[in-house]
């Protein structure tokens, strides 16, 4: 039997956002009396699932910790810890906070939600999501928060509801800047124990304000190689196998493969800070050599679309709006590649928690070897490389980013990935027009007005080279057939809610 699938494929274009919203009553699910849930995650934490970093998703996609607002399957902000709030003005909004409890017996309080909103905003490095503002947290009353911006975000709403920004208990925040969820979050599931790496466990949190959830628990294992993720799927040994190698997709039983268009682009990041590519006609004469279509089917086994832009098919309204890029430096000829770049290799990195990348890196490396290039391949555990990553050590990088992950908000990803200030701009970009573009998409308030001024900034930004869009993913998740309730997301936040559970 197929499992369902709660707010599957939905359409995610920016819906309008900003009057107030107010949540369906709080009754009790009921509990299930199925069993455990077994779920193979791919890559393993950094931080020790601190929300400050990438491990963030895995809290949201186990409903371990929430934020003040989530998103609903059209990409609006929809209530979580807050029940409702208003914007007063152009930069300050109100919220007002469910009754809701932590993990560990303590209130959810407007003070708990200032503390938790300052601890993100002093994170080091800051969390993606800020960093294209400033955001200022005032308790009003027991139940009520006031944020205020320095200059006006008409996402905020979406902003919140990152799981980045997830609101935890005191005990959660240590000396020093060190953050836990273990046992410290609001969602319906507690991490009790963290082992490493390796394995996780999570039992049932029976006060969650949302009801009980009908599974007891998630036994969580992180297996970075694909294809052991597969195997134990198709061995029993797990009920849920999150990103299926493409390679492995179709040996698996119809009923247990999930296909979700995804958000996620893949691209060849080039270093314009450092090395290489910081000429400009190195980069054009590297985005002239890629050719993404060539991995549709021979990597990705037909699971990609060639790119289009940064945002495929799964983001709906991007196509339509569409800016031709002009005025792009002409390409280096191969003579000259070779010529300028004697002597020196092009390092190009990836990593191997997605099964494709190792592939596809070795068909990138042949396409810029007959360009005149001289290049070295670096493969390795996303989480050994990223620091090295932020610090621009390498001149490119086959990449996968989930476009709307951060906010659901397209502009944020622009602002974290490619402006002068962006906390994960590992291109290592500063190119003012490309500044300019993403703010003026950043402080537009009317939705189709938004959507036209992101697509000029990815006009702008396409323009530099500094990105060269390959593919856009559609993501295959492994469900075992005894097993209902998983949340197929195209964003890929949510896989287990309250309502998952075996059957």
């Amino acid at each position: 039997m197929r499992t369902t699938s709660r707010g599957l494929i939905a359409a995610l274009a920016l819906t309008p956002l900003l009057a107030g919203c107010f949540a369906s009553g709080d009754g009790d699910t009921g509990a299930g009396s199925g069993g455990r849930l077994r779920v193979a995650l791919a890559v393993p934490p950094v931080q020790a699932l601190s929300p400050y970093s990438n491990d963030a998703t895995v809290l949201s996609k186990l409903s371990v910790a929430e934020g003040l607002t989530a998103l609903d399957k059209n990409g609006t902000a929809k209530p979580a810890l807050a029940k409702s709030w208003k914007q007063d003005g152009g930069t300050t909004w109100t919220f007002e906070l469910r009754k809701a409890e932590f993990q560990d017996g303590t209130e959810l309080t407007a003070q708990a939600v200032v503390k938790a909103l300052e601890h993100a905003g002093a994170a080091k490095p800051k969390p993606r999501v800020l960093s294209d503002v400033s955001l200022t947290a005032k308790a009003e009353d027991a139940d009520t928060v006031t944020l205020t911006t320095k200059s006006p975000d008409p996402v905020l709403p979406l902003r919140l509801a990152s799981p980045a920004l997830a609101i935890l208990s005191a005990k959660a925040y240590a000396k020093g800047g060190a953050v836990s969820p273990v046992g410290t979050g609001t969602g319906p599931f507690e991490i009790t124990r963290l082992n490493g790496k390796a394995k996780a466990t999570l039992d049932r949190f029976d006060g969650y304000w949302g009801g009980r959830a009908k599974a007891p628990g998630i036994d969580v294992s992180w297996i970075a190689d694909g294809t052991a993720r597969a195997n134990a799927l198709r061995g029993g040994e797990t009920d849920i196998a999150e990103w299926i190698p493409t390679a492995q997709a179709k040996l698996l039983d119809k009923a247990t493969r999930h296909e979700v268009p995804s958000v996620r682009t893949d691209s060849l990041i080039l270093n314009t800070g450092s090395g290489l590519f910081t000429d400009a006609g190195l980069r054009a004469a590297a985005r002239e050599a890629v050719d993404g279509s060539a991995l549709v089917d021979s990597v990705f086994g037909g699971y990609a679309d060639p790119a289009q832009g940064l945002f495929g098919p799964a983001v709906p309204w991007a196509a339509d709006k569409r800016v031709e890029v002009t005025g792009r430096t002409k390409a280096t000829t191969a003579a000259g590649v070779k010529a300028g770049t004697k002597g020196k290799t092009l390092r190009l990195a990836t990593y191997t928690n997605r099964a494709e990348f190792p592939e596809a890196a070795s068909v990138l490396q042949q396409q810029l070897e007959k360009a005149g290039f001289t290049v070295k391949q670096d493969v390795r555990e996303y989480t050994q490389m990223e620091a090295d990553l932020l610090a621009g050590k390498y001149d490119a990088l086959l990449f996968s980013r989930v476009t709307l992950l951060d906010t659901g908000d397209a502009v944020d990803y622009l602002a974290s990935d490619f402006t002068s200030e962006g906390v994960y701009n590992i291109a290592g970009l500063k190119n003012a027009a490309v500044d300019k573009a993403i703010r003026a998409a950043a402080v537009e308030r009317d939705t189709e007005s938004r959507q036209e001024k992101t697509m000029r900034a990815e006009a702008e930004i396409l323009r530099t080279d500094a990105v060269v869009p390959l593919v856009h993913e559609q993501a295959v998740q492994g469900i075992a057939g005894d097993v209902e309730g998983v949340v197929l997301d195209p964003r890929e936040r949510s896989l287990i809610d309250v309502d998952t559970r075996l059957k």
